[in-house]
């Protein structure tokens, strides 16, 4: 017998917290070698739970669930059951989805759009000790160490509770970057930029980008330019 053949099947818990989504990602998983699934949950509390009852080999961990999301219950799995691997799937591939997942322990992460060849090699991977990331998360992370740090980091602790990001966002607008130009400098949707304006707006009593500007160089964020 092959080595192919002798190998046991990886044990893998599915985590998506969309019925549809998650019967079609164990049906498909049932027809792939190398692979067993033994349990799904919908959402992170269950995934952690069925990893504390069965001690599965990999986790096929989705991101936005409810009660506890993919983050939070990979760093979970990856602190009380370090036998587990976590591959995110998911369907987001943006930097606030991609380096929390990371951070919190997932060894692997695919986009939804991956096929049952690439599951099973980021399965493979992250079971040998290796990373399990589609080609085009790769090719993300390289871009961004390649990338210099944004200008707009604030050297100084973020005022009237806002966040670093939203600091980040207010320094960009200080740039006089519009939305959409914020969304591509931090690589995200301009959707989540205006949340995050909204926010700081909501934190500082702002109300339009011009007071925003004068707040930035009253608080010291930035400094006017020489001449």
């Amino acid at each position: 017998m092959t080595e192919e053949e002798t190998r046991k099947p990886a044990r893998v818990v599915v985590a998506d917290d969309q019925t549809v989504v998650r019967e079609g990602i164990v049906m498909l998983l049932g027809l792939l070698p190398g692979i067993e699934v033994v349990g799904a949950a919908g959402d992170g509390h269950e995934a952690v739970a069925l990893v504390a009852e069965l001690a599965p080999d990999v986790v096929l961990m989705d991101l936005r669930m409810p009660r506890c999301d993919g983050v939070e219950a990979t760093r979970r799995i990856r602190a009380e059951h370090p036998g587990t691997q976590v591959v995110v799937l998911t369907t987001y591939a943006d930097d606030e989805s991609l380096f929390p997942a990371l951070r919190a322990g997932a060894r692997g992460y695919l986009t939804k759009d991956a096929g049952g060849d690439e599951i099973v090699r980021a399965v493979e991977s992250v079971l040998s000790g290796d990373a399990g990331l589609s080609p085009s998360i790769q090719r993300r992370l390289l871009e961004r160490l390649s990338e210099p740090e944004p200008s707009a980091v604030a050297p100084v602790e973020p005022p009237d509770g806002l966040t670093t990001r939203e600091t980040e966002v207010l320094l960009l607008i200080a740039e006089g970057l519009t939305n959409q130009e914020i969304a591509r400098r931090l690589h995200v949707s301009p959707a989540t930029v205006k949340t995050h304006i909204n926010n700081l707006f909501a934190k500082t009593g702002l109300k339009d980008r011009a007071q925003a500007v004068r707040y930035a160089f009253g608080k010291g964020l930035v400094r006017p330019p020489m001449g």
